[in-house]
This record gives C-alpha cells, sequence and structure tokens, in this order.
C-alpha cells in the first residue's frame, strides 16, 4: 500500500497550510518551509512530511505527519518515539507528530503515545491518532479545509447513505468547490485514487465518467501519468503470467525432445519476455481506447478501435496514446492514424 502513502504525502506537500490548521486545530499559523525528511542515523528513516510553522505567539514549532494504511511494524509508539526524539535532536524545536490512518482496521490498537516505565526512570512520548473512518465526512465537505477534500470518501459517510452515493456526493463536492479549476482537477486525481482503499475501480471510474470529470483528470491533473503507469503496471503483469504458463507449455513439449529440464528452463525465459511485450501492448491498447471512448465516446465496434487493435509495435502505440489524450477531436486522431499508416 506504499502508493497510497506517496499519494497522501504528495498532497500534505501541496497543501501544506490545510494539513497543518486541520491538525493543530488552529488558524492563527504561517507554513514556513516543507524540510527534507530523510533523517541520517545507522539505517535511513524517512518520516512522511514534516512542516515547520510559525504560530500566532511567534513560536517555530515542527508538524509531523504519518500516514498509515496497515497496522505498524514496528509498533507505531516505537516508531514515533524514535522520530519525534530524532526530530527535536536535529532541529531543536517543538515537535507535534500525528498519525492519519487511512483503512478502518489499522491503528485500532494505537494508544497514542510510546511510554517507558522501568527502573524508576519515565519516558513518555506523545502524538495525535487520526482515524479516518472515525471523521465525520459531511463536515469535511462542507467546512474543508480544501487539501483534505480526497481523504472525504475514507471518512464516515451521512446515516442512511449507501457507500456508492457518498463517493458520487465526495467527488460534486468537490468539483462544486470556490477554488481554481486546476485545483479541483488535481483534488479530484488524488480522491480517485485514495477511493481505491474502499471503492473498486470500476465504480470510481463509472462516477468520474458520469460526472464529466474523467477526461479533464487524465488531462490535467498530477495524478494523471501515476493512474496511467498503474493500469499499466497492472497489464505487464497479466502479460508475465500468461507468458509464464504459455512459455511452460513450449519448454514441456521441447523438453521431450532436448530434456525436460532444459526445456522448462528456455521455455519460463521465453515467456517471461514474451509475456513483458504482450503486457505492454494490452495495457497501452486498453490506455488508448479508454481515453478515446472517455473523451470522445469511442465504442468499442467503431472501425478505428480494430485499426488500433491491429497495431503490434509498443512505441508506436504509446505515441497513439499520448496523442489520444492531446488530441482536439476524434478526427484529429484519425487524421493522424492515417498519416502513421
Amino acid at each position: 500500500m506504499a502508493e497510497f502513502d506517496t499519494i497522501a504525502k504528495h498532497l500534505i506537500h501541496t497543501y501544506p497550510y490545510d494539513f497543518v490548521r486541520f491538525a493543530l486545530q488552529r488558524d492563527d499559523l504561517e507554513v514556513l518551509d516543507i524540510i527534507d525528511t530523510e533523517q541520517p542515523t545507522v539505517e535511513t528513516h524517512r518520516t512522511d512530511s514534516l512542516i515547520r510553522v510559525r504560530l500566532g505567539d511567534g513560536e517555530e514549532a515542527l508538524v509531523h505527519h504519518e500516514f498509515q494504511t496497515t497496522d505498524s511494524s514496528p509498533p507505531m509508539p516505537r516508531r514515533m518515539a524514535g522520530y519525534v526524539g530524532r526530530g527535536i535532536e536535529q532541529y531543536g524545536l517543538p515537535f507535534c507528530s500525528i498519525v492519519i490512518y487511512l483503512r478502518p482496521a489499522a491503528g485500532r490498537s494505537d494508544p497514542g503515545h510510546y511510554l517507558q516505565e522501568r527502573h524508576g526512570f519515565r519516558v513518555l512520548v506523545q502524538y495525535q491518532v487520526i482515524r479516518l473512518s472515525e471523521l465525520d465526512g459531511q463536515r469535511m465537505l462542507d467546512e474543508g479545509p480544501a487539501g483534505l477534500l480526497p481523504f472525504a470518501p475514507l471518512m464516515q459517510r451521512p446515516a442512511g447513505l449507501d457507500a456508492e452515493a457518498w463517493l458520487r456526493q465526495c467527488v460534486q463536492a468537490t468539483e462544486a468547490a470556490v477554488l481554481a479549476d486546476a485545483v479541483k482537477v488535481d483534488l479530484l486525481g488524488g480522491l480517485a485514487i485514495l477511493s481505491g482503499l474502499e471503492y473498486g475501480s470500476a465504480t470510481i471510474r463509472s462516477i468520474l465518467s458520469e460526472e464529466g470529470l474523467m477526461d479533464a483528470i487524465m488531462r490535467e491533473s498530477s495524478f494523471a501519468q501515476y493512474i496511467i503507469e498503474q493500469g499499466m503496471e497492472q497489464g505487464i503483469e497479466q502479460g508475465i503470467e500468461q507468458g509464464i504458463e504459455q512459455g511452460i507449455e513450449q519448454g514441456i513439449e521441447q523438453g521431450i525432445e532436448q530434456g525436460i529440464e532444459q526445456g522448462i528452463e528456455q521455455g519460463i525465459e521465453q515467456g517471461i519476455e514474451q509475456g513483458i511485450e504482450q503486457g505492454k501492448r494490452k495495457s497501452t491498447l486498453e490506455a488508448i481506447v479508454e481515453v478515446l471512448e472517455i473523451r470522445f465516446g469511442l465504442s468499442t465496434a467503431h472501425p478505428l478501435a480494430d485499426r488500433i487493435a491491429a497495431i503490434d509495435d509498443v512505441p508506436h502505440l504509446k505515441q497513439l496514446h499520448r496523442a489520444a489524450i492531446q488530441m482536439p477531436t476524434l478526427e484529429a486522431f484519425r487524421h493522424l492514424l492515417d498519416a502513421d499508416e
């Protein structure tokens, strides 16, 4: 689940004031800096986010956010004690730490502190625990802050509202927010990815498409490349699996004549190579058709879809995929395809 931590980190680095204001529950603060969070120790540790702020009374402090999709190993209290100790040692500023659990089952036993009492010595490190599933999602939509809107689908939905209706409401509220269009598209891209922790990809894409937002997200959101790459990775993985199966079958047949061991080994190698190539081609073809479908209503029965499916060259398909995102009309895309032929 590291990818969801990465998306959360991107959002907090893009909208640091919103996150700090939400964590500290105060408005009288100023964000001074987002600090490179690699902390040099014998073994490198990296916190998710470390933000230097100036509070209303003039005091500076560090606000540390840690995102978790599952329970931590080693236990979170021990990790947080280490983060706080190293942060105070390195920066010499007051330290405010917050752990945000993205999934309902995560962090239920996190006490919000590290406590050691041994031999007359007492060590206590406290931090704030936020479980998104326990927060009022409707209040987040109504009051913000805007930078946290992508997390709203993971929060507690209003009574009597089913999950799909809640996701649609979160999408509509984000789209209706009084923000610059570029900001809204970026927030919707983050919402689309983070919603994957609780919702199926088909449901997410369907709602975004029905709301007329998928095209803008794919063209303008900073998360668009991530969404595309995720689809390609899945295609490659499927291709490798299929290739290995085919390779083993071919290897066994060759092994009857050349020796089973040698044949299987060669077959697996060939299968992996074929599978990677097949996976890249398949995922890129699907990505092209999906973009054309979302942007221009292209159906899989359209003759243009058959022409694209007949192309074997993966680099050429990648060029067509970029063109599908950028071309102003389906006719312009067809002219490009004609010129390539």
